[in-house]
């Protein structure tokens, strides 16, 4: 008799816990950030008393979905996970979270029917491997076939940012301060960098008119040479645009993310690069600065939107994301198409706590062809529901070779951050990075893209 099967592995409870939690006031090109995020915590028990967690978005709409896909759930074996994704077509999504709305800017990256139902159950996913391995003694990386690295590299995640958010809004006041010119991004990569060694860094841009975010970016490449350096606009720039700053920072950025929206302009903007490549190559000049590739996680964000992006080759990087993709298991499948096209992969971020950032960390050391540092949200969150911080080091994360995914939850903090929940008037259980926005400018309204 198997190990597995002489335990009980049967789900005979899923709990659902929404909390808020503290968010600094960074700013996007939708607007900034509220100062508390939704996030959903879930818990998968078996017939055994094994808990096994997972994490997810908060928001009303995911909530609306979780609880009848958790119901499906008890019954089943934390190991049958197929049946319980094949099953989830069958819970219906209220139309109105999806009918007229449009991924602008990519920041919540889920609308579609299908979208929601796969954020999640990738939540859920985790939780059931997190217990499978717990039950079985082995960390969620073996339960994936194995790790092929001990540490994961992760790249420092940089934001304009207020010093602190407008006067009478509550929230924990940070001490990263401002940064909304060059030299303010700047000691912000040095500040990341004493604290955490990263070695790679990402702006968030889309805030400020193009000049002066290639001014910040230069300003990153002659504070810390010859580091990877990628800028993200959230397709908030044309094709125009994107092509021009392209040609500007082709010789210092590993990648340009998303500049412009949607695929079809995505393809647009990789023809112009090859155009500028083979032109300066013609001229002698090698190519180099107009061959800056192009990533995304907003134009392929589904299996369904493989081919067009692939076949029409307008992106070169995928960063995965496994809340929306549906779990880590549908993030090795997508790694494995990515590999065969010659593609590279890494990985998305969204704020999010320690349980996702275990999670991210299990899978990421399962991929072969991971040849980039993954984003993290993480050290900008000041809170958590576990007992012990996941820990950055020379900015990778090592790999956890305990049971499950290796990590602990805090029962009183998850209380208190749910307490916040309850206690909230339904102000911020749905992000709006606008309506946030809107309380520092009144004016300011959901911005048009491109915005440049």
């Amino acid at each position: 008799m198997t190990a597995s099967a002489s335990r009980d592995l049967t789900v005979t409870e899923v709990r659902l816990t929404p909390v808020l939690v503290a968010d600094p006031p960074l700013l996007n090109t939708q607007g900034v950030h509220q100062p508390y995020t939704p996030r959903l915590i879930v818990e998968v028990v078996t017939a055994d008393g094994i808990t096994g967690l997972g994490e997810t978005y908060g928001d009303t709409k995911y909530l609306d979905l979780a609880r009848p896909l958790a119901d499906r759930l008890v019954g089943h074996r934390v190991d049958d996970l197929n049946r319980l994704f094949a099953e989830a077509d069958e819970v219906a999504v209220d139309a109105a979270r999806v009918s007229g709305q449009v991924d602008v800017g990519g920041l919540r990256g889920v609308q579609t029917a299908d979208k929601l139902r796969l954020s999640v159950l990738s939540a859920l996913e985790v939780a059931c491997l997190d217990a499978l391995g717990k039950s079985l003694g082995l960390p969620v990386h073996a339960l994936l076939g194995g790790k092929v690295r001990d540490a994961v590299e992760y790249s420092a995640y940089l934001f304009y940012k207020w010093a602190e958010h407008p006067e009478g809004v509550t929230a924990e006041k940070d001490d990263w301060g401002a940064a909304l010119d060059p030299a303010g991004v700047v000691e912000q990569a040095r500040r990341f960098t004493e604290r955490y060694g990263f070695t790679s860094f990402k702006l968030k841009g889309g805030v400020f008119p193009p000049e002066e975010e290639i001014a910040a970016v230069r300003a990153l490449a002659a504070a810390f040479p010859g580091h990877p350096l990628r800028l993200d606009p959230n397709g908030a720039w044309s094709v125009e645009t994107s092509l021009k700053v392209a040609k500007e920072l082709g010789d210092v950025l590993e990648y340009l993310e998303d500049p412009t929206l949607g695929t079809p302009a995505m393809a647009e903007v990789a023809a112009g690069l090859k155009r500028a490549a083979r032109s300066a190559s013609d001229k002698g000049g090698g190519g180099r600065r107009a061959g800056v590739p192009l990533a995304t996680n907003m134009c392929v964000t589904t299996f369904a939107e493989i081919k067009e992006a692939f076949t029409r080759d307008a992106v070169q990087v995928v960063l995965s994301d496994h809340h929306y993709w549906g779990g880590l298991r549908n993030t090795q499948h997508l790694a494995a198409i990515c590999r065969t096209f010659g593609v590279g992969v890494s990985m998305h971020s969204n704020t999010h706590l320690g349980i996702s950032l275990a999670a991210m960390t299990h899978v990421a050391s399962t991929v072969p062809n991971l040849h980039h540092a993954c984003d993290s949200h993480y050290p900008w969150q000041s809170e958590d529901v576990l007992t012990e911080r996941p820990a950055f080091e020379d900015g990778t994360v090592r790999v956890s070779d305990a049971p499950g995914l290796g990590v602990e939850l805090d029962r009183d903090r998850l209380a208190f951050l749910h307490r916040r929940w309850l206690d909230d008037d339904g102000t911020l259980r749905d992000r709006d990075d606008a309506a946030a926005m809107r309380v520092a400018d009144p004016g300011w309204g959901r911005p048009a893209v491109p915005r440049w």
